[in-house]
């Protein structure tokens, strides 16, 4: 064995550990009883598997949450937090037993759903269920795209960056379809360094889960291509014996799988030995109430009358895996040093990545594109990832088996699987970079989650835009960390055309900007597309949707007569989320023109009939609301002055959202209704998103504004055939 791979240890249980795992059952229900809400049974009956996790099987160091040679750990259960806080607490990671006290409280460390960045040791924030396992995927993925970055030719088990991903599920996961996405494709990538221990205590809300929950789990994982287990403390169903040796040894066998995930099926009973409620769904998700904490606490042998007891040598038993996390890192250090003196180019990428740095000079790669030849914005999008691909090696991802359509193929670049995945059009290694998420929408947005928080590589993944949907969950749980998933949506409008109204998004531009810190990106040209994609990785505290165009939209020759009119701004505005693309002929706007991916076109061209009318028109061009709103008030105002109270903005989606902008003289050009199937260019006509109806508008808002007339709202035109009767 090394430094990366210790010897394995003959188990080893004492009657301490015994006294550990009965503490953890009493606090569990002490800190539920005391806010008197939260779910106290699983934390009770997990402890024992918890805590031979925590001190008997993974690699972690409690002084340092960070190390990169951790093993990691997601409670996909989450609303059994109480799971990992009282390991956390024990452990010794800034987690005190004042926090466990203050459990679901004001300003605690304690919050009702683990919550990353929030807890000391936290690495995602589980609430919906299936999340945490569906993103623990994309950590296994990243784990093994790392190593092919930083060190692929080590023999496995030898690298510093060897570590395993452990979950604990419990059936409400293994019910909810995100969970089956992301399976279905760990099976498939061979992911061997992913470890799942499903527990099966069969209770949920609605007690006992028979009524809605009856498959033979392990049959299907086994299906998926995973190596199962089945480890049962209930003995079938004849007594119950927590029998840590027996879950420790298949979490050895798990560990040494390396050809498949792993997933051990631990049937428990929830809440176990509370006399009165064990093995019910009253256990589940409220207070034990004072006698069943006091009848759990004698069955348990402890003090019924003491709270939150944790007895000196308890504590001090379990901190020691603080000593041996310590050691072990000290371990790692030195092979991991060893590493670094040969491979100084590696260990300069892991500094960037770990500190999320992009490198000198990358934004030189990206593409400048001529004015006056119409490119649709995903294509544009497939040329700057592909520029980028040589300088950012931390930049990798794909689509739900859209890849074509998205365009998010870095060309040349081999597909991330197994290596007898390859097929004649694609090509790759375990170690590659071009991903492949199938058809399955809502795992790609936790995968991509899950990747993007193992460690500082950037993902991407693509679908069309109205798919965004089947992805909402996990876009906004990125929202929720704060973390820079990037998500590429295609196919932005009704001018997707044919594929008729179940494919046009409508709603969803503004269901989307309704996510707090979701940056939504809607680049107008190929020039906005290069643009957008380096202000987009330029941040790492936030996730971004770039939304992009399947029909060809004019790319606008750039240059120094921006102020005249007489050509249009630098794309350099994008990174303000809106910028004067177009000033009016004189100077001094009549009217705003506002207007966001490939409706900004019509607001140029509105300009130019407006100018022959002797109405001058300034045009803005608006990819995000989101980074707008963050500009000072100054340069707010000096793109949208407060004095031009005529303005109009054209979006080929609902209006919702545009009044803030337009304001009461404003109106708005939108589509209230769903679509039809027809070419693009027939649809926009159809539907009035067209440049006479923008001139139109620009006419009323004028009058609007200088008789102090109320706004109009959006008038629908006829609707679509999913509309009609």
């Amino acid at each position: 064995m090394n430094s990366f791979t210790p010897a394995q240890q003959p188990f080893d249980w004492s009657e301490l550990d015994d006294r550990a795992v009965a503490t953890i059952k009493a606090l569990a229900a002490d800190a539920v009883e005391k806010v008197g809400n939260g779910h106290p049974g699983t934390a009770i009956s997990l402890a024992p598997a918890a805590y031979t996790l925590f001190q008997k099987v993974m690699r972690h160091d409690p002084s340092d949450s960070h190390w990169v040679g951790r093993d990691r750990f997601v409670l996909s259960a989450g609303h059994s937090s109480l799971t990992i806080y009282l390991q956390l607490f024990l452990s010794g990671y800034d987690v005190d037993l004042d926090d466990i006290k203050s459990l679901r409280t004001w300003g605690s460390k304690t919050p009702g759903h683990p919550e990353y960045t929030h807890t000391d040791g936290v690495e995602i924030t589980t609430g919906p269920l299936g999340q945490g396992l569906a993103s623990a995927v994309g950590m296994a993925m990243a784990a093994r795209r790392e190593r092919g970055l930083l060190d692929p030719s080590t023999a496995p088990g030898e690298s510093p960056f060897d570590h395993s991903i452990f979950v604990i599920a419990g059936d409400g996961d293994l019910q909810e379809g995100v969970t089956s996405e992301a399976s279905s494709l760990a099976g498939h990538q061979q992911l061997g360094n992913l470890v799942v221990i499903y527990d099966q205590n069969q209770i949920s809300i609605e007690d006992d889960t028979n009524i809605s929950f009856s498959e033979d789990v392990l049959a299907r994982y086994e299906s998926y291509g995973w190596h199962t287990q089945r480890v049962d403390w209930t003995q079938g169903g004849t007594g119950y014996v927590e029998n840590v040796e027996e879950l420790h040894a298949a979490l050895s066998a798990a560990k040494a799988e390396t050809g498949k995930p792993s997933i051990i099926a631990l049937r428990t009973i929830i809440g176990w030995p509370s006399p009165k409620k064990q093995n019910t769904g009253k256990i589940h998700g409220s207070a034990l109430g004072a006698d069943e904490v006091a009848g759990l606490k004698v069955n348990l042998g402890l003090d019924p009358e003491k709270s939150f007891d944790v007895a000196d040598d308890v504590l001090a038993h379990a901190r020691e895996v603080g000593a041996r996390g310590a050691e072990a890192r000290k371990a790692w250090t030195v092979g991991f040093d060893a590493w670094k003196t040969a491979n100084p180019e590696g260990a300069e990428l892991l500094e960037r990545l770990t500190t999320r740095t992009l490198p000198e000079g990358w934004d030189s790669v990206l593409p400048t594109f001529e004015g006056g030849k119409d490119v649709s914005t995903r294509a544009a999008s497939g040329k700057v990832l592909t520029a980028l691909a040589p300088v950012l090696p931390e930049l990798w991802g794909g689509s739900a088996d859209l890849a074509e359509s998205n365009n998010t193929t870095m060309e040349g670049e081999p597909s991330f699987i197994p290596a007898e995945h390859s097929t004649a059009a694609w090509t790759g290694n375990p170690h590659g970079r071009t991903l492949h998420f199938g058809i399955r929408e809502h795992a790609m947005g936790a995968i991509l989650n899950g990747i993007v928080l193992h460690g500082g590589t950037r993902a991407y993944g693509g679908t069309f835009l109205v798919f965004s949907d089947y992805m909402r969950p996990a876009v906004r749980i990125a929202a929720l960390m704060r973390i820079p998933s990037t998500f590429v949506w295609t196919h932005d409008s009704i001018g997707l055309g044919e594929d008729g109204p179940t494919h046009q998004p409508i709603e969803h531009l503004a269901a989307l900007r309704a996510i707090p810190g979701l940056d939504v990106v809607r680049p107008a040209d190929a020039n906005e597309v290069a643009w957008a994609w380096k202000t987009i990785l330029g941040h790492t505290d936030r996730p971004a949707g770039i939304v992009l165009t399947r029909q060809n939209v004019p790319t606008y020759e750039r240059g120094e007569g921006a102020a005249t009119g007489e050509t249009f701004a630098s794309a350099a505005g994008v990174a303000k989320g809106a910028y004067v693309l177009a000033e009016a002929p004189n100077g001094t706007p009549d009217v705003i023109l506002m207007g966001t991916g490939s409706e900004v076109q019509l607001a140029v061209d509105a300009r130019e009939t407006l100018k022959a009318e002797g109405i001058h028109a300034r045009v803005v061009s608006i990819p995000s609301r989101e980074w707008f709103d963050q500009q000072d008030a100054e340069y707010r105002e000096s793109v949208l002055p407060a004095s031009v109270k005529a303005r109009v903005s054209v979006e080929a989606a609902v209006a919702q959202g545009w009044r803030e902008l337009v304001g009461d003289a404003g109106r708005s050009i939108s589509i209230e209704h769903y679509g039809a199937s027809a070419d693009f260019k027939t649809l926009y006509r159809e539907f009035g998103i067209t440049t006479e109806a923008v001139v139109a508008a620009a006419k009323e808002s004028i009058e609007a504004a200088g008789s102090a007339a109320p706004g109009a709202s959006a008038t629908p035109s006829e609707g679509g055939t999913a509309d009609r009767p």
